[in-house]
């Protein structure tokens, strides 16, 4: 059942990433399977940065420092994921318009889902 977990948060987020290449300009996303690499990519620079800086300076942190970092793990993630393009802007965005989404349709990250 865990591993089903994972494969379900992975694909909502990836449908939360289409939503968000709809919606942002500047962001965009050539299909669902490339959604589906950027989510994986973006929660394993995520599981990194925490790694390096602790749990303050995480894409899935609250404030000002996790909306930023989120915004560069977007930008960072294009360069590994082909099919997505990413400005500064449009990671900015894409960071704020997550941010909203996930009020209304939280998914739990990695790190909530391991405690």
């Amino acid at each position: 059942m865990r591993f089903l977990g994972h494969v379900v948060r992975f694909v909502v987020s990836a449908i939360v990433l289409l939503i968000v290449g709809w919606i942002v300009p500047q962001f965009t996303i050539g299909g669902f399977w490339s959604a589906l690499v950027l989510a994986l990519v973006i929660a394993l620079l995520g599981w990194v940065i925490e790694g390096i800086f602790g749990g303050k300076a995480t894409p899935f942190g609250r404030g000002i420092v996790g909306f930023l970092v989120s915004a560069l793990v977007i930008w960072i993630a294009q360069f590994v994921v082909s099919g997505v393009s990413v400005s500064i802007l449009g990671a900015l965005l894409a960071a704020l318009v997550i941010g909203i989404i996930d009020l209304f349709l939280p998914v739990s990250t990695p790190f909530e889902a391991a405690k």
